[in-house]
Parts: structure tokens; sequence; C-alpha cells
């Protein structure tokens, strides 16, 4: 009966280690799968499908291709990940730096502070920051483009966001999402463990958030903040939502027929003191084409040289106080500008 009862047991090992070996083989083909799975049939999916209620704290999963972007490891503005070695912020993060050495990109992050089996650290090749920045007018062309090192492995914390297309139009008054680790108010940073904030907003039209940020008659500015046909702008002015500074270069998002698109860079905007304004997006649509350009110009790097993969940070504080460029507002004319736009919001809901 013992050796009954071992060759019982050599054989109960024995189909274990097959299932072991099935599972690990299947995941595997699963990986390879997704890695040769067209963009368009992963982008934008996320696999945490709850309902979102009015935001504040963002679950994990929610919004997986949210990156952060470190200078000299310090979190300055939000980026999000549009292809396997391809994110996307805003250039005037780039002002005090040029090198691609000197960033970082972390995906896969909840919270700054605590790190996951999930959590990345990836270096820069390449930043191509667009050629007219801030020169046709004041914010112009605020859009940069970063090329990975490496092409990272997708999986439910890891993921693109979906591009939109030269011809792609959203309802004037679509609700979409903001998110990024930015101050949540001018003088109030996130705290510890700097959890990724969420927000919902109304896109709202030019013409209208233009009107906002006009100068009062008899003010000159020699270079005003203005809102032209490369920007997009959106507002909660119910609950006082906007971006503020450290979540520039992060994304706006439209979900359009369950898919989530980015439709804007978060540019700039007025001080996040009541009472708030519209915030002001680089329309990402706008920037379909350069976009398409800009990675069909640049083949992939040669992974054996790239650098040694980084372990991914704790992040201990965060420096966004500087990174956010601030029109100047005139305070006294913001409550009956406010009004005015909420009037116009309710008449066309």
């Amino acid at each position: 009966m013992g050796g009954a009862r071992e060759q019982q047991s050599g054989l109960g090992w024995a189909r274990l280690w097959a299932l072991a070996a099935l599972l690990l083989r299947l995941h595997f083909l699963a990986l390879a799968a997704q890695d040769t799975q067209p963009l368009s049939e992963v982008c934008g999916r996320p696999a945490y499908r709850g309902k979102i209620f009015g935001g504040n704290k963002a679950n994990p999963e929610r919004w997986p291709w949210q990156a952060s972007l470190l200078l000299h490891g310090r979190h300055i503005c939000g980026a999000s990940l549009i292809d396997r070695n391809w994110v996307i912020s805003a250039a005037h993060c780039f002002q005090r730096s040029h090198s691609p050495s000197d960033y970082r990109v972390l995906l896969g992050y909840n919270k700054l502070s605590s790190p996951t089996n999930f959590s990345l650290q990836m270096t820069v090749y390449k930043l191509i920051v667009h050629e007219d920045y801030d020169k046709i007018h004041r914010m112009s062309r605020d859009i940069v483009l970063m090329q990975l090192h490496r092409p990272v492995e997708f999986n439910s914390h890891v993921l693109p966001v979906c591009l939109p297309d030269s011809s792609l139009n959203l309802d004037p008054f679509a609700s979409c999402w903001i998110t990024g680790w930015g101050m949540l108010t001018e003088d109030t940073f996130l705290s510890a463990p700097f959890q990724l904030q969420e927000g919902e907003m109304a896109l709202i039209s030019r013409e209208h958030c233009a009107e906002y940020y006009e100068l009062p008659p008899g003010v000159e500015d020699p270079n005003p903040y203005v809102v032209k046909e490369d920007m997009l702008c959106a507002a909660e002015f119910a609950t006082e939502r906007s971006v503020c500074r450290g979540d520039s270069g992060g994304p706006l998002v439209c979900p359009v027929q369950g898919i989530w698109y980015l439709i804007g860079v978060s540019s700039w905007s007025a001080p996040c003191l009541r009472p708030v304004g519209p915030s002001v997006f680089a329309n990402v649509t706008y920037f379909a084409n350069w976009i398409k350009e800009q990675k069909q110009a640049s083949p992939p790097p040669e992974v054996a040289v790239a650098p040694p993969q980084e372990k991914p940070p704790a992040l201990t504080g965060l420096n966004a106080r500087d990174t956010v460029v601030k029109p100047q507002i005139f305070i006294v004319l913001l409550s009956s500008q406010i009004f005015l736009l909420q009037l116009i919001l309710l008449r066309n809901l």
C-alpha cells in the first residue's frame, strides 16, 4: 500500500507540474498576443469599469495611461502613454531643460509614494517639442512627444489612451475627465501618499472660453493669453474644479462609444482660487497629423544600447509649484464672467 500511495503521489505532482507549465505557457502566449495586437484594439480600454461619481481620488486601473514626468527625480508634470514607447505632455514643462537624460517617466502608479509590482520608471530617448511652441501666440503649440528607450509591456495598470484623428467631432458640452497629481489649490500641495486625483469637466466652446480671458477695456498686455484654434477648454463651475500646478501635461480624456480618447493636454488656466475659470488644453485633434508624422519619422531606438532598467521610486515630495504658467487675471471681473458662462452652459444643456 505504501508503494501505491507513492505512485499516486508521484502522479499528483506530475499533474500539478504539467498544469503549472500549461498556465505559464498560456500566460506568455497572452503576452505575446497582446504585443502583436493592434494599438487600436488595446488603447482606451481600462480594466476597471466601475462608475465614476464626480471624482477626487482615483481608483487603481481607472486611468492606466496616466504618467508622471520627473525632472531630476521630482514630479513636475503629468503625461499620457499613447503607444508602447511614446508619451505625450506639454511643451512648457520642458522650459528649464531639453536634455532627455534629465527626465524620467513613471507609469503604473496610483500613489506616487507607493510603487507596486506594476509600476515602471522609464528613461527618455528623444524629446520632440513642437517647433512652433510659444511663437505664433502665447502658449501656442504647447505639446511635446517623448520617445522612451524601451517599449513597455501593457497590463491592467499600464495601457495607452487612444488618440483621435483630425476628423473627430465631440458634442459641444461633452463630459470629460482630468487626472493628475497637481496641487489642490494655489497654496496646497497634494499630501502623501500622493494619490492620483480625478475630476469631471464639461467642454465649453472656444468662443465662450476666449471671452473669459479677454482683458478689460483700457488694460494693455504686450503678450496676452488668448484662446486660439490649437486649444480647447473645459470647466466645472458648480464644484469649482480646474487643473492646477503640477497637472500640466496631463490628460483630458473623453469617452467615445465606450472607449477613452485623449482630447486635450493640460496647458494653462486661471489661478486655482475661487472663483475658478475654464481650464485650457492643447487640442490633440488639432495635432493629430503632427503626432503621426513625428512618430513615423522616429525609428525605434536600439534596446541593446538603452540604459539599464531602473527601479520605480517611492516619491517623498512633489515639486509642482513652478510648472504651470498662469495668465494675468483680474479677479474683480471673475464672478460676473463665470455667472454668464454658467447661464450659457445651462441654456445649452
